[in-house]
């Protein structure tokens, strides 16, 4: 039996506990980072809201995409997860918003996609899969014994997030 553990908006979880589930609900524009060293069973998941925070300043870093990328990548390094056996997913960054000008100005997914991209980059680490963009919401679960990341789109089935799978959307 799975011990389902729910990671709300701005949250991180770090789990060694192999029945763990790692869950964040109702994905839209927010982005649903996981990483998993599959190794030493490791696994972690981050529910970022934002772009970005300020300075360095922000009471809840977890919050920000930049920010609760880099706090996620430290807490699993420091958990005993090494950066060439990681496997790391994002899922997310819907435009929730998609009547007139309201779709342009405000949208938080395709920023939060931007700034993740801009992450793993300066971090060097390569991503399994990506499952990023259009308007609908998401559900993802992070298995921590098996080491398997899975996602749901509403109204969809739920599919594993294959390594390979398809890049970054383009803009």
């Amino acid at each position: 039996m799975d011990n389902s553990i729910g990671v709300g908006l701005g949250e991180r979880v770090v789990s060694r506990n192999p029945d763990d589930v790692l869950v964040a609900y109702g994905l839209g524009s927010c982005l649903g980072i996981g990483m998993c060293d599959p190794s030493v069973r490791i696994a972690g998941l981050l529910h970022a809201v934002l772009p970005e925070g300020q300075n360095g300043t922000e009471k809840n870093p977890s919050r920000y995409v930049d920010s609760g990328i880099q706090g996620l990548y430290d807490e699993m390094m420091k958990s005993g997860a090494a950066a060439s056996r990681m496997i790391i997913w994002v899922t997310g960054g819907a435009n929730m918003l998609v009547t007139g000008e309201f779709s342009k100005a405000f949208d938080i997914g395709n920023r939060n996609i931007e700034v993740a991209r801009r992450m793993f980059e300066e971090l060097r680490l390569p991503l399994a899969a990506i499952d990023v963009g259009g308007h609908l919401g998401r559900t993802v679960r992070l298995y921590v014994g098996t080491g398997k990341m899975t996602v749901r789109v509403i109204g969809g089935q739920e599919k594993d997030l294959i390594p390979g799978g398809a890049g970054w959307p383009k803009f």
